[in-house]
């Protein structure tokens, strides 16, 4: 038989457990832990549960040599091979087998409730894992047996693909970039070091040299001009005028 490498994984380890005798189960109710001798236990020792592939072993080990006392090999949970008792949640019935075929069924019991509930969690952890596992290989192969969709391009198939708005460069490329600290080139016809005429052939008028000299001298002051001593006779005078031709006209002048 070809040796199986498949690697055995460690799931709850209690360090301690109790092995109970239990009677022929009288009805289909299920077993009762007061029936059993709860104060008398046949086997104290440590507890592992380990998994090994979709397969997960209960293990009852002496906890001092680590001899194997019994063993209980576990293909789905729940199931026959483990069986939770109707009065309590500390105690189970498992099925042990010897390897050789033969089987019994024995009670295990648990000094506490934590204890047992972690039993209960291992092994449900373990099954839900395995039916995912499961679901997933399930879905593998149907993926796998489908027909494939061949997008590859057979011998001689050509695609023809349209790409539009793309503007065409100029010819002769962009141009340079002026260098030298960010200034313009001059424009065109303007020599090296000159001055750009001024357009149409006009000539610049030189700027008129205004003399500064008059403006310094302050010793012969300008003489200001006198106002006249009658403020008021260009307007009797224009008075005069107009009596005398109003008189001339025949309107009555009203003084």
């Amino acid at each position: 038989m070809a040796e199986d490498n498949t690697y055995e994984s460690m799931l709850c380890v209690k360090p301690e457990v109790h092995v109970y005798r239990i009677p022929p189960r009288a009805s289909n109710r299920g077993y009762r832990a007061a029936d059993w001798k709860l104060d008398e236990p046949a086997w104290s020792g440590r507890m592992k549960i380990t998994a090994k592939g979709k397969m997960a072993f209960i293990k009852l080990e002496d906890k001092n040599t680590g001899e194997l006392f019994a063993q209980a090999p576990v293909e789905q949970y729940p199931g026959c091979v483990v069986e939770a008792v109707t009065d309590s949640s500390r105690y189970f019935v498992i099925r042990i087998e010897d390897g050789n075929g033969r089987h019994a069924f024995i009670g295990l019991g648990f000094a506490d409730r934590g204890d047992s509930f972690d039993f209960n969690v291992a092994l449900q952890d373990h099954f839900k894992w395995v039916k995912q596992e499961g679901e997933l290989a399930k879905l593998e192969a149907s993926q796998s047996a489908a027909p494939k969709l061949d997008l590859s391009f057979k011998e001689g198939q050509t695609i023809k693909i349209s790409i539009g708005n793309i503007k065409k460069k100029d010819a002769g490329g962009a141009k340079p970039r002026p260098m030298g600290g960010g200034l313009l080139p001059p424009p065109p016809g303007a020599k090296a070091g000159g001055v750009i005429p001024p357009p149409g052939g006009q000539q610049t008028v030189p700027a008129v040299q205004t003399n500064p000299a008059p403006l310094l001298d302050f010793g012969s002051p300008v003489p200001a001009a006198q106002p006249s001593s009658d403020v008021w006779g260009d307007f009797t005078s224009a008075g005069s005028n107009s009596s005398k031709e109003a008189v001339k006209s025949g309107w009555v002048q009203f003084s």
